[in-house]
């Protein structure tokens, strides 16, 4: 692999941002500020260098495989598009948020397991570390063989707690925000057998290719496993401790929720819907996810809580793309230019943070010997930021650079 040296670029490093030249060789960064040593030189100068995102939880590969409701296209012509449009957004590691879940369709276990066999057969062709957070919806029993598979593989994947089933027969009087614990005796439900609980039904069943009322029949007959859901949950936990998987649960609304699956296992804490989650999960010491398009929109669309404010109060760890690739990068622009916090701290809730929490210590940093995993980015005083290249491990795995001055040379210097 040939040696490259990014001249003058400003570093985004663990404390601060300057001016400085980076080497990077066989897929490490070799040194800051050091001989060339007969690298190929990249022009910097005028661009920031900094970690390349590492993406714990983002879906928007299921708009590659189903673009539009109902249309379904090759898994691998899917994901290999999928790749491209994470490398072009500076994204060097992504959990793809695979759900897998009792509904035929989109987010069925059938289609969870196509998904994974792709991304095995492809995985001499992908640019980006494609990995996989099993999300998974905790009524799906059926789920439990993909999910032991993925645990035993070399690509250790994380499990997200997930329970949909819970929230979506939740009774209207009652916010999402406020639900009560998954697997309280009094649980409040929707009538099932109402109109109101058949259109909330209506885009659930249009994303399983089913009737409404076909649907809602079904969404019965799981909620009748309600039970068994609790030992479930235990023995997966127990499987996922067994292989040290990086554990979150997703949508807590309530202390209890939270403190469940802590005890489970689960020490990240996945978009929780109320700060008294938040403040529980902090005085726990449990790291805290929120989605990037919040913090790039200026709030959630759900109506939750907003990310900006969570960060200003050091109650965000982690940003993830969620639904929307480019919003990684986003996050930054709007939170930098709304003086949230200095570049270098920021940064950390895209790169050195995520990394952290999933284990993987040799990437989301600019720092000698650690993986070159890197993207350049051109951004304008008062401009928007757009990546210029992206290295995963060193490799040139996405360029947007065709000008004369940007063209690389070789110095024996």
């Amino acid at each position: 692999m040939i040696a490259e040296f990014i001249e003058g670029a400003s570093l985004v490093l663990d404390e601060k941002v300057e001016t400085a030249d980076l080497r990077i060789e066989n897929g490490f960064i070799t040194g800051i500020d050091v001989a060339r040593d007969g690298a190929a030189v990249i022009n910097g100068r005028g661009r920031f260098l900094a970690p390349a995102f590492v993406d714990i939880h983002g879906d928007a590969f299921e708009r590659q495989i189903m673009p539009r409701p109902g249309v379904t296209v090759p898994t691998e012509v899917a994901l290999l598009e999928t790749d491209r449009q994470l490398a072009a957004n500076g994204i060097a590691t992504a959990y793809h948020a695979l759900t897998l879940s009792w509904e035929p369709g989109l987010r069925s276990v059938d289609m969870g397991w196509q998904v994974v066999r792709a991304l095995q057969d492809l995985s001499s062709r992908l640019t980006s570390d494609n990995r996989i957070q099993l999300r998974w919806e905790t009524f799906c029993s059926e789920a439990e063989p993909l999910i032991a598979h993925m645990l035993a593989g070399p690509s250790r994947p994380a499990l997200a707690f997930n329970d949909h089933t819970t929230a979506a027969l939740l009774h209207p009087a009652i916010a999402t925000h406020d639900r009560p614990f998954d697997h309280a005796d009094d649980y409040p439900t929707a009538d099932l057998a109402g109109e109101a609980f058949a259109r909330k039904m209506n885009d659930r069943a249009k994303r399983a290719h089913m009737s409404v009322a076909d649907y809602v029949a079904m969404i019965t007959n799981i909620w009748a496993r309600r039970g068994k859901v609790p030992r479930n949950i235990e023995r997966i936990a127990t499987l996922a401790r067994a292989h040290d998987a990086p554990m979150l649960s997703h949508d807590d609304s309530q202390v209890q929720t939270r403190t469940y699956y802590r005890a489970q296992g689960a020490n990240i804490a996945e978009f929780p819907m109320h700060e008294r989650v938040f403040m529980a999960a902090k005085h726990a010491g449990d790291s805290i996810v929120l989605g990037a398009p919040n913090a790039m929109r200026g709030g959630s669309h759900l109506g939750g809580p907003s990310a900006s404010e969570m960060i200003a109060r050091g109650l965000c760890d982690i940003l993830a793309s969620d639904y929307y690739y480019p919003s990684m990068l986003g996050a930054i622009v709007r939170l930098h230019a709304d003086k949230v916090a200095p570049l270098s701290a920021l940064w950390k809730l895209v790169s050195a943070n995520p990394a952290s929490v999933m284990g993987l210590m040799d990437r989301g940093r600019i720092s000698p010997g650690l993986r070159a995993d890197l993207v350049l980015i051109d951004w304008p005083e008062g401009g928007a930021p757009v990546p210029l290249r992206t290295w995963v491990s060193g490799r040139g795995g996405y360029s947007a650079m065709h000008n004369l001055r940007d063209a690389v040379r070789f110095s024996e210097k």
